[in-house]
């Protein structure tokens, strides 16, 4: 089938997680098969494995690459894990990339970028109800404007600036709309897109994501069997720091510690694969492994 997605740091993965033949793994957060492809081929154990992701396109894209007896998930990755729990499934080799996939940011229908013009959705799970358009519309000024600062990293006083705009203009139905809107109350020169970093922050509290990720870090080593190896790809310092804090917790406690951290510092791109795949830009990996 054609390419949808270039998986970031693969060659780092493979070399951190070194699949061997016939380990399980699981994928919270398989997408387009960019990874899995990699490690299964590696293991060729599909009949253990598991394939998991919330988006519909995603999982109706695996169900195609990827035939009998793997079990493909069409859920977030922290049901996922509990469902797992439950039925007592370990594995040998987990990886979560918890970043925006190109599919995603790229289908103009999904509003996840203001590079089009569509309306204000953002979602993951397209079964969800609430979209960025009822952030944005239904939130009060004092309430955006905290989504602005804590999950955009957005000064407060900017922050409260593009709140009271956004709400003065209410209602804000596209992307281009809301993007213009943040750039009219911005001065100076930037790399990035002003909007940016309030994007990043709704298309956050629309999908729940450092919740997510704060619930389901502590119950990943209880899914990984003795020497089991752990990759956890971010894309922003808010969701790295979790990771970070979590693996450090986790390994703190000497012969007690669940986790031994692989790799003490993130692992990034090299320059060869920023030259194919610019978005591997802001990508981390850190990798852990599950003691005896």
């Amino acid at each position: 089938m054609e390419k949808l997605h270039t998986p970031v740091l693969l060659s780092e993965v493979l070399a951190g997680l070194s699949p061997q033949p016939q380990e399980s793994y699981l994928d919270l957060t398989a997408g387009y098969g960019g990874h899995a492809s990699a490690i299964l081929g590696a293991t060729q154990n599909y009949k253990d494995s598991v394939l998991v992701d919330r988006d519909e396109f995603a999982v109706k894209y695996l169900t195609q690459e990827f035939s009998s007896p793997i079990k493909i998930m069409h859920t977030d990755f922290y049901n996922a894990v509990l469902q797992l729990l439950q039925c007592g499934q370990t594995f040998d080799l987990i990886l979560a990339d918890f970043g925006v996939s190109s599919p995603q940011l790229d289908m103009e229908a999904r509003g996840f970028s203001f590079k089009y013009d569509a309306p204000l959705d953002m979602r993951m799970d397209q079964r969800q109800t609430k979209t960025a358009y009822d952030v944005v519309n239904k939130t009060s000024e004092r309430e955006l404007a905290d989504i602005f600062v804590r999950y955009g990293e957005i000064s407060s006083g900017r922050a409260h600036q593009l709140a009271r705009t956004i709400v003065h203009h209410r209602p804000v139905k596209t992307t281009v709309e809301l993007a213009e809107l943040i750039k009219s109350r911005s001065r100076g020169h930037s790399k990035t897109h002003p909007a940016t970093s309030a994007f990043q922050a709704i298309r956050i509290v629309v999908n729940e994501e450092l919740k997510q990720i704060e619930d389901t870090l502590p119950l990943l080593p209880r899914l990984l069997n003795p020497n089991g190896r752990l990759g956890i790809i971010t894309f922003h310092s808010l969701e790295d720091r979790l990771v970070k804090n979590f693996f450090r917790e986790a390994a703190s406690y000497g012969e007690e510690s669940s986790l031994e951290i692989i790799n003490k510092k993130p692992i990034t791109a090299e320059s060869e694969e920023l030259v194919i795949n610019p978005r591997a830009r802001s990508a981390k990996l850190r990798l852990a492994q599950k003691r005896n």
